[in-house]
């Protein structure tokens, strides 16, 4: 077993200990598809959006926020908190590199996503009949890009920030923005040229473009698939390049 993957186990181990983080974590996003579900005009096809119903629009979005959550919050505040204690510094005298502990960090924040977006997918399909998506290899493409892409940016935050409350206000001042640019208070159909282009441009909106176009049978957009690719390479080697013990 190699450092990776005996890292990316203890990080799991851990992050089920803490009640707060599994409860935020794991039941933000199924909370807020379930209730948006709930409101009878959300299951009611629209004309403005081509027929669609505005619950099919909010999968993605919800499957952004579950994203959002593990890269933008829970990431940062664990990291930031091993620096706090002391446990980082005691960590670099061991042959674990930057790029190790933080790849641990980021591959155990994706697979905790892989199975919020299955469960988003599930309670989709059963609760609401949105149907599943059409191109399975495209959504799965884009749902690992965004997950990298956002979680690199939770990276940096990571890296530099001195304490675990520091990193959560910092995460706290990119998760709402974020969020806001991927759709979830203007569903990206109804953004202005401005906000939609600065959608496209930033990580979550070009993630929830793409799983929309590939939940519709479509490929993703070269463009929205060269964002999220440009921000988990840029990112992550800056999370990398000035990464903290102390």
């Amino acid at each position: 077993m190699t450092a990776l993957t005996k890292l990316t186990t203890t990080e799991t181990k851990l992050f089920f200990r803490d009640p707060m983080n599994v409860g935020v974590g794991l039941g933000l996003a199924p909370v807020l598809l379930i209730a948006l579900g709930l409101i009878p005009s959300f299951r009611e096809p629209s004309a403005d959006l081509g027929g669609l119903r505005v619950i099919d629009l909010y999968v993605p979005i919800a499957v952004a926020l579950a994203i959002a959550t593990f890269a933008l919050t829970i990431l940062p505040q664990l990291t930031a908190g091993y620096r706090a204690k002391g446990v980082l510094r005691r960590m670099r005298t061991t042959p674990i590199t930057p790029a190790t502990l933080l790849g641990a960090q980021l591959l155990m924040c994706t697979a905790m996503t892989v199975g919020l977006m299955v469960a988003l997918l599930a309670i989709a399909r059963l609760a609401f009949a949105v149907p599943v998506p059409q191109n399975i290899l495209g959504y799965l493409v884009s749902f690992v890009l965004a997950t990298a892409a956002t979680g690199a940016v939770g990276l940096i935050v990571a890296a530099l920030a001195p304490s675990s409350m520091s990193a959560s206000g910092i995460g706290m001042v990119l998760f709402f923005p974020m969020l806001f640019f991927a759709g979830l208070w203007i569903p990206r159909e109804k953004m202005n040229a401005v906000l939609l282009t600065i959608s496209d441009f930033s990580p979550l909106g070009a993630g929830v473009a793409s799983l929309q176009d590939a939940a519709a049978g479509d490929w993703p957009q070269l463009l929205h698939l060269a964002v999220m690719l440009g921000w988990t390479i840029v990112a992550g080697a800056l999370a990398a390049r000035f990464f903290r013990w102390e």
